[in-house]
């Protein structure tokens, strides 16, 4: 077999390729984790981190970290609140129960929260209003359940009785009687025994006993002939004193 040539490339010597650098010498072996290695500029690189072809971004165990500046709290204020608002629309009280839960100071938040009521952007006016329509049209609550709600939401008493004025007793009663016609089609079970259930789904919506019965009794009576002689028998004025007027929740008008 012929020799070599004189003065082939054998891979090593002088001839060799120079060894590689960055991101070559932190390659990945075994599992891909990265071991350490000497950049170009001579400073030893760890391996975990991520290196980049033209070597920013490397830090080697030789430069510290270095910690992030200090933000502004009413810059994180503000942010926070956004974040509520892209959910829903939110009361005053809620943007100030959450800033508090991320510990920001009472003084920031309350001129941040002055700030965006004066751009318009936190209404607790129409916020209550809002919720009575979408929730009394979306889920059949009475003025009763909507009073509590708002209240627990930071509404004040006389913010939340101008939004629940709007819904009016005729408004109410035919709610009541949609609600309990669309329950009819799919209950079963002897006269007395459906009566009992439809009142008590009332009850929990916030109607007032005497609407409750009044509308179940009306829905009976047009049902069936067994239905009507069941209901012709139910006096609804006795019944609802009998129930007595709390027994739907709480007074339809929150108190401030």
């Amino acid at each position: 077999m012929a020799g070599r040539r004189r003065g082939a490339r054998t891979g090593r010597g002088w001839d060799a390729a120079p060894p590689r650098s960055g991101a070559a010498n932190g390659r990945r072996r075994g599992g891909g984790a990265r071991f350490p290695s000497r950049g170009e500029d001579g400073r030893i690189r760890d391996g975990a981190d991520e290196f980049h072809p033209d070597g920013e971004g490397d830090v080697g165990w030789d430069e510290p970290a270095r910690a992030p500046a200090p933000r502004d709290e009413a810059e994180v204020a503000r942010e926070i609140c956004l974040r509520q608002l892209a959910v829903r629309p939110r009361t005053r009280a809620e943007l100030a129960t959450a800033l508090s839960r991320k510990g920001i100071s009472a003084t920031v938040a309350e001129s941040v929260l002055d700030r965006y009521d004066e751009v318009g952007m936190i209404d607790d006016a129409a916020f209550a209003r809002a919720w009575v329509t979408s929730r009394h049209h979306g889920r059949g609550l009475a003025r009763r359940a909507l009073a509590n709600e708002l209240r627990q939401r930071g509404v004040d008493g006389e913010t939340a009785g101008e939004a629940l004025g709007a819904l009016d007793e005729e408004t109410e009663a035919e709610t009541a009687r949609a609600l309990v016609d669309r329950k009819l089609r799919t209950v079963r079970g002897e006269p007395d025994a459906v009566f009992r259930r439809l009142v008590g789904m009332l009850a929990r919506k916030g109607y007032p006993p005497g609407v409750a019965i009044r509308a179940v009794k009306d829905a009976l009576a047009a049902q069936s002939a067994e239905a009507a002689e069941f209901a012709d028998q139910i006096d609804a004025d006795a019944v609802a004193d009998a129930i007595g007027p709390d027994a739907a929740g709480p007074d339809p008008t929150p108190s401030s």
